[in-house]
């Protein structure tokens, strides 16, 4: 029987920097599918261990990128980021004092890999019942190919008994009290270049069973990892839908227009109950629409003053929300807005950027464009702005039909 997870903490190895993936940014923040590695992860560890405490260890300078990530996800009992130190066997003890700290070795302790975000309920139960038992285990695969040693020159120069061999994984899982002991046993001795920590538990003398680890939970690593990621996490969302949305908002009184979540200055405002981004309410209209799912009104009613000059990003936030409850990804936004003016050219990067930060979408999946109506109608008479929008969405199949498709 699996214990509660209650009893269980997690610590989250998050302070790398994934140089072998070649992005611009950290890999445990790049999106994968349209949600980051890092909120996926944490997704599943909320998903299989709702009420274990994690404590995710970062780099000190992904403060802010690891706050968007997660808070896009689903995990609620997360402990303050810990800074990491300059090996993952350093970033692992910062996170275990946490632990002591808090519990006095009493608790069970998985130590995971944020860039292994395919986690399933087999391994966590068998982890977590081999743990109860051994106090000490990883999950361990068989190696089918054949190992060979090399010399520098990549000559080979003998041959190892893969029958002997495993190829190991996270989460590795142990009493706290024996692994945190380990951890600092090593760093009194000044060891710091273990390989994980199964090897500290060895070295320091302690057993360390083995489960069965899955293939299917691979640490990414390079790109091609992403892209295998992705193809097969884009096979599960075969119902590919897209919504459209329109907007109009007058002008009014006012020295700027808020749009795309962005203060433009302009020599009027734009008049509306909320602060009136009419490129957010389009948007939100158009991931509404292929969702089937009514619109912003039926959502946030203009008589319902609690909307009164609210940001429009929560609507957008909001809807961007039902996707991934529905297991879903947005592939794509295009909007274009239409007015003579505020000029939307000089802004569009900025507005790009605006969005995928509020979406949590990559750049590359967000188009802005803008024109005019060459004088004609209200827009081409200055009476105000107008923008419409498609959401290009993914969804499970067996969503595909339901209460509100």
């Amino acid at each position: 029987m699996m214990m509660k997870s209650a009893n269980i903490a997690v610590v989250l190895v998050a302070a790398g920097r994934g140089v072998r993936a070649g992005f611009e940014t950290p890999k445990q923040y790049q999106a994968l599918a349209g949600m980051a590695v890092a909120t996926r992860t944490l997704n599943a560890l909320a998903d299989l261990l709702p009420d274990a405490l994690i404590v995710p260890v970062i780099h000190p300078a992904d403060q802010v990128l690891f706050d968007a990530a997660a808070g896009r996800s689903k995990a609620k009992n997360l402990h303050a980021p810990v800074a990491g130190g300059a090996t993952r066997q350093a970033s692992v003890l910062a996170g275990l004092k946490v632990l002591q700290e808090e519990f006095k070795s009493n608790i069970i302790v998985l130590i995971h890999d944020i860039a292994r975000p395919f986690l399933t309920r087999e391994i966590i139960d068998l982890g977590l019942n081999t743990a109860a038992r051994a106090g000490a285990c990883v999950p361990a695969l068989p190696v089918a190919d054949a190992l060979k040693t090399v010399d520098a020159a990549g000559t080979l120069t003998g041959v190892i008994d893969r029958a002997g061999a495993r190829i190991v994984q996270t989460p590795q899982i142990f009493r706290l009290g024996l692994i945190h002991d380990a951890h600092i046993r090593a760093e009194a001795a000044c060891l710091a270049d273990f390989p994980d920590d199964a090897a500290v538990a060895v070295w320091a003398g302690h057993p360390v069973s083995t489960f069965a680890g899955d293939p299917a939970n691979v640490k990414l690593t390079t790109r091609e990892d992403f892209a295998l990621a992705e193809a097969r996490l884009l096979s599960d969302l075969p119902d590919i839908r897209l919504g459209s949305g329109f907007d109009v908002h007058a002008f009014g009184p006012g020295d700027h227009v808020v749009l795309g979540g962005l203060s433009i200055p302009h020599g009027k405002g734009l008049a509306g109950h909320s602060d009136a981004d009419v490129l957010l309410h389009a948007l939100t209209d158009a991931i509404l629409g292929a969702l089937a799912d009514g619109d912003i009104g039926s959502h946030f009613p203009p008589s319902d003053p609690q909307w009164r000059g609210a940001s429009s990003r929560i609507f957008l936030e909001h809807a961007m929300t039902l996707v991934r409850q529905r297991g879903g990804m947005v592939a794509h936004l295009d909007a274009t807005v239409i007015c003579e003016a505020p000029k939307i050219g000089p802004h569009r990067e900025a507005l790009r950027r605006s969005i995928a930060d509020i979406t949590g979408l990559d750049l590359g999946r967000v188009a802005v464009k803008a024109t005019t109506t060459e004088k004609l109608g209200f827009t081409g008479r200055g009476e105000g702005i107008a923008v419409q929008a498609s959401a290009t969405l993914r969804l499970p199949s067996h969503l595909a039909v339901g209460a509100n498709a």
